[in-house]
């Protein structure tokens, strides 16, 4: 017969289902993309977070096949938005159309766009004009899409992710701050190393393709994004993310040198909202319910790199923000 304390979940518990849960989606994932553990690892960090990310890389990186992947792996609906100069905001949420019943009688009937949808690719987001680009506002922060007068909510768990070429510039159009600023993390897809190369020609160039299975469903992603917000975090370790944001304004008396002199905007506060929430994530994949400073260094990269916008001393010397925030990083204690 079984006790109380055999049927209780414990925090334990919860923590160990929520690892094993994670080890099993990044495992279904890894079956079809190799290598990008830090992609990997970091896409779901956001997903749990109830976050959107920017991957941005090259053509030919897998990019797109990794979040058709993912919404294999969750079993979640899964819509790719082509962004094109072309591209109308209707295009992707939508929009009211009369239609004419049997009787003859007509009336207007608002048909979903593909912004409907779970996962939600935003394939090459800067080829679309900053209008269409700003469609995916609304969704991306409110999780709703407001047509004419009446909004409509998106189903849970909502995700975008959108990708970038880094390389082209002709028919493409810079996406704004606000639009950056929606983002949790920009991750960077890089090239592939030489035993990672031999196993994409093993994989892609035979006629047996790996098969991706499902390793978790909605109701449980729901239950972990749960999990999620009940993560403990300690006063000074917020304090510790919230001195990594100060210091990534150039004019504030805690930012370091390079701050002042490369550094033209620094982060909103989502971006301290971004490192707290994936933290806690990071966290729970680690095995623990307690956030540690080492997860706030571990996401703050990554929240932080699209948020720090260089002057032009900064672009004229090819300054990249990873090394301001790297270098704030380095800086600033853990206790002031």
């Amino acid at each position: 017969m079984a006790t109380a304390e055999d049927t209780t979940t414990t925090p334990e518990k919860e923590v160990s289902a929520f690892q094993n849960d994670c080890g099993e989606i990044r495992e279904q994932i890894g079956a079809m993309i190799v290598g990008h553990r830090e992609v990997i690892d970091g896409v779901i960090m956001v997903m749990l977070a109830g976050g959107n990310v920017l991957l941005e890389g090259v053509p030919g990186l897998g990019k797109t096949m990794l979040v058709r992947t993912l919404s294999e792996a969750l079993g979640l609906d899964f819509s790719r938005i082509q962004f094109t100069p072309d591209l109308m905001p209707s295009d992707i949420l939508g929009a009211t159309v009369i239609v004419e019943d049997d009787d003859g009688s007509k009336h207007f009937r608002f048909e979903k766009g593909p912004i409907f949808s779970h996962v939600v690719l935003a394939d090459e987001i800067n080829r679309a004009t900053p209008k269409t680009q700003s469609a995916m506002l609304e969704a991306m922060q409110e999780k709703s899409v407001t047509i004419g007068n009446t909004t409509h909510k998106l189903d849970p768990p909502f995700f975008v992710l959108a990708t970038q070429n880094p390389l082209e510039m002709e028919g493409t159009y810079p996406i704004p701050e606000a639009q950056l600023d929606r983002f949790q993390f920009k991750l960077n897809v890089q090239f592939p190393d030489l035993s990672d190369l031999h196993d994409i020609m093993d994989r892609t160039t035979r006629s047996d393709s790996p098969e991706v299975k499902q390793a978790v469903d909605r109701d449980r992603i729901l239950e972990m994004r749960e999990l999620v917000r009940r993560v403990p975090v300690a006063r000074h370790v917020q304090d510790y993310a919230l001195r990594l944001l100060q210091a990534t304004h150039p004019q504030h008396e805690s930012a370091p040198e390079i701050t002042k002199r490369y550094a033209r905007f620094g982060s909103s506060p989502r971006g301290a909202q971004a490192i707290l929430t994936t933290a806690r994530v990071h966290a729970l994949m680690d095995g623990r319910f307690n956030v540690s400073c080492d997860d706030i260094r571990h996401t703050a990269v990554f929240a932080l790199r699209h948020r720090v916008i260089l002057n032009f001393e900064g672009e004229a010397e090819g300054v990249e923000s990873d090394t301001i925030i790297q270098t704030i990083i380095d800086e600033i204690p853990e206790s002031p």
